[in-house]
């Protein structure tokens, strides 16, 4: 049977995705497809409990989303009140399993939202950002990605750190990360004999400063989400993909709000960084060539962050 149309991708897609990337470097202006973002003098600076949104998306990456959600068990926030939300296909059967796992599980201060996708649309992941800023309640909303771990106060801190900011745009300064594993990495292989709570160790994580609202890292005012959604003037990533498409739509958010973010004192954001990824064929020849430029990559980020963490 014949894929939808509406999902395949074609290289006009693949040419459009470069003019964009190369559009939100600054070299066109953003107002052409934002007229306007609201400014940070209209938005409120709300303080007290705060309501957080956190969005994320999982393909096949079952193993490390069990780490996500069991962070927020295992460290229940206490001064905010927080909405996980989780985009997920529902023929993807490990991560179903665990989101019911999770489902019936009653969290202090945390309220779960599993929100299923036909793969076309789950592989463009601002399909998903851009239906939750629309629809979103929250007072800041937090897009990231199922490899982000909120560790013990994480969230607390997060809370505080927002008490009557009226950014459009925040980021955490400092995560803290991983070696890059392979696949047979025992963080990896953690859940490997069932569903349960997992823990991380922090020791093998060590700390990286950034110095934008990258992919996993971008926290919106709620006002500018409800207002912009992500990415919802740009129709191409709004289009469903036949295959996972690369996240390039991360620096285009950030172009669209005018702004790449204020850096905040967040501690407690960890990140599992994983060779093997679980949302291409392991057996393609470019999914190998992939893991090869991870780990290509992954050299090159320690070497500018003075050497990276701790061995594998």
């Amino acid at each position: 049977m014949a894929r939808p149309e509406a999902t395949r991708t074609s290289w006009r897609d693949d040419l459009g995705e470069l003019l964009l990337r190369v559009a939100a470097t600054g070299l066109v202006p953003a107002r052409l497809f934002l007229r306007s973002v609201p400014s940070p003098d209209e938005l409120p600076g709300r303080t007290g409990p705060l309501h957080i949104e956190i969005v994320s998306h999982c393909w096949k990456y079952d193993h490390l989303l069990a780490y996500q959600l069991s962070s927020l068990v295992n460290h229940p926030p206490a001064g905010v009140t927080i909405r996980m939300t989780v985009f997920h296909s529902p023929e993807d059967r490990g991560t179903v399993a665990l989101l019911d796992y999770f489902g019936n599980m009653t969290v202090p201060g945390v309220e779960w939202n599993w929100q299923a996708l036909d793969r076309g649309h789950l592989f463009r992941r601002a399909i998903g950002r851009n239906r939750a800023a629309l629809a979103t309640e929250a007072d800041w909303i937090w897009f990231t990605d199922c490899d982000v771990v909120f560790h013990d106060g994480c969230l607390d801190a997060l809370g505080e750190a927002l008490q009557g900011r009226r950014d459009r745009l925040v980021f955490p300064r400092e995560e803290r990360v991983t070696p890059l594993l392979s696949e047979d990495a025992p963080t990896l292989r953690a859940t490997a004999g069932g569903l349960r709570l997992v823990e991380i160790d922090p020791a093998q994580f060590s700390v990286r400063t950034s110095s934008q609202a990258k992919g996993p890292l971008q926290i919106t005012h709620g006002d500018v989400a409800r207002a912009c959604g992500y990415c919802n003037s740009l129709a191409l990533y709004q289009k469903p993909a036949n295959r996972w498409r690369k996240a390039t739509e991360d620096r285009a958010f950030r172009w669209l709000l005018r702004t790449q973010g204020v850096p905040l004192e967040i501690p407690g954001v960890h990140r599992i960084r994983h060779a093997a990824k679980g949302r291409y064929r392991p057996e393609a020849a470019t999914s190998r060539i992939r893991g090869l430029l991870r780990r290509l990559q992954s050299w090159l980020q320690e070497l500018r962050h003075g050497g990276g963490g701790p061995d594998a």
